[in-house]
């Protein structure tokens, strides 16, 4: 199929190469020049100087950046993909943002007779370059399983959630969940050195009981060394979180711990974290136990 991606950070880069390699006909932009002539380099297919250029002829266009206004930016400003892509393409954005943005772009792509998916991701950096992603979607089932065969060069899971905006809302209770996984193993790992207990021995046996969790047997290590320059950053995290508890103040949805995190989450970024992986909620309990 020819295809165009849009967005070539830490995940979309890979995943547009997975899409290259998969056999499809696959054109990039990225804000970034740079990186869009790397991505050609490295995988051989092309890019634009535009998302609108990039569209062009797409029967599939992926976007994958940072928020709200830069998908606004990247598929209706001036330069945007729905500018010029065809009657019957579909519009298949893997950015983690609002429910809201995802229903008014399936508004503006229907009038232009293209469809939308709203498809946000889970597996993080790691899970994007080898191709083992989760990925929540919103949207039409007949969309869906159109799109799937294809993003299934990427994904180890890709499942319909519900209407247009439910891939988003899945996504956030991903980050829900997240949040309050990490607090309570960082927690653990710092009582555990406070302690005096020899921490591997302890998550090796917990790690096969109910306190399992793909967090403990990835993020516990990074805790014990106090190594945080890696993985899922924390203005990215605070940045989904914010999504999250601006939808409960919508659905009426109580999310005390999620705030709480939250909170947690700023103070890592005042001592310096802002670009550390979600782990670093444990550098905040060393911080504090260095100042008492």
């Amino acid at each position: 199929m020819k295809l165009a991606f849009i967005g070539l950070g830490v995940m979309g880069y890979p995943m547009a190469g997975f899409l290259q390699k998969a056999g499809h006909d696959v054109t990039v932009f990225n804000r970034t020049s740079a990186k869009a002539l790397q991505w050609v380099e490295e995988y051989q297919g092309k890019c634009a100087q535009s998302p609108k250029l990039a569209a062009v002829d797409a029967d599939i266009v992926f976007s994958c950046v940072g928020n709200d206004d830069d998908l606004r930016e990247v598929i209706i400003g001036e330069q945007g993909a729905l500018h010029s892509m065809k009657a019957g393409a579909i519009l298949c954005d893997h950015t983690t943002a609002s429910a809201d943005v995802a229903r008014e772009l399936f508004t503006l792509c229907k009038d232009k007779k293209v469809s939308f998916l709203d498809a946000p991701v889970s597996g993080g950096q790691a899970g994007a370059e080898n191709g083992i992603l989760t990925i929540m979607i919103g949207g039409e089932e007949q969309v869906f399983t159109q799109v799937k065969p294809v993003i299934e060069a990427y994904a180890r899971c890709a499942e319909r959630i519900g209407d247009v905006g439910a891939g988003q809302l899945a996504k956030m209770v991903n980050q829900i969940c997240i949040a309050g996984l990490v607090q309570g193993l960082a927690e653990g790992v710092h009582f555990a050195k406070q302690a005096d207990l020899d921490i591997e021995k302890v998550i090796g046996v917990i790690s096969k009981g109910a306190a399992q969790s793909w967090q403990m047997e990835n993020r516990y290590q990074a805790m014990i060394d106090n190594e945080y320059e890696f993985g899922f950053a924390v203005d990215w995290m605070r940045k989904d979180l914010s999504i999250a508890l601006n939808e409960a103040r919508n659905n009426n949805a109580s999310l005390p711990v999620t705030a709480l995190v939250d909170q947690f989450y700023s103070e890592v970024q005042g001592i310096g974290g802002k670009r550390w992986d979600t782990s670093s909620l444990h550098a905040r309990l060393v911080k504090m136990k260095s100042t008492e």
